[in-house]
């Protein structure tokens, strides 16, 4: 029985541009999969030591991919120590992956504080009420955190990233185990495609 998500990925198959090409790709991925903006986020702290953690993207667009996390967790240590990353997209159901890796560099405030003011007031409350990542003594000490701070501005330890993609890596499932890997490198002012072995 042949493999439903397999399908040829040719050079001719994708476009010029590699923000054109995901958006396509994140646009079918909507029709077949539960959360297609979920994303891995891989980050290396000064050392180089690695750690890896799903995130949901808030924004694609020419500038590069956005996030938004708190500053002192994990991730914001990490960021600010070595402020490059690599992002995964793995939407099984269609047998596609996309990565991008790239800089990373603060929002400013404005823009944080925007998004910030779009969350549901639980998630305010969470933000307000718990340093992402920080030690908590029970489920009852962090609920009341939450509960004391309630929704607001957003915090200062709070905020969005953004990711600059110096390359981006599109991969389609074969049924052979042959799988297509396209990957675009910058060239000049455009991208140049090239062809990766699976």
């Amino acid at each position: 029985m042949s493999d439903p998500r397999a399908r040829p990925l040719l050079e001719s198959d994708v476009g010029p541009d590699p923000l054109v090409q995901f958006h396509r790709w994140l646009d079918e991925a909507r029709e077949a999969v539960r959360a297609p903006e979920a994303m891995v986020l891989a980050t290396a702290d000064g050392d180089g030591a690695p750690s890896v953690r799903m995130v949901l993207l808030k924004g694609a667009d020419e500038r590069g991919f956005v996030f938004f996390s708190g500053y002192e967790s994990r991730k914001g240590r990490d960021l600010a120590a070595n402020p490059r990353a690599a992002l995964l997209f793995h939407w099984d159901p269609v047998g596609r992956q996309v990565r991008v890796f790239g800089a990373v560099e603060r929002l400013d405030e404005e823009e944080s504080d925007a998004y910030f003011a779009t969350r549901p007031t639980g998630a305010q409350a969470a933000a307000r009420g718990a340093r992402q990542g920080a030690l908590v003594a029970s489920r009852e000490e962090l609920e009341e955190g939450a509960r004391r701070a309630g929704p607001g501005e957003r915090p200062e330890w709070w905020g969005g990233y953004l990711l600059r993609p110096q390359t981006y890596e599109f991969w389609q499932h074969r049924e052979d185990r042959l799988h297509d890997r396209l990957r675009y490198e910058p060239d000049g002012d455009g991208w140049r495609i090239v062809r990766l072995a699976p």
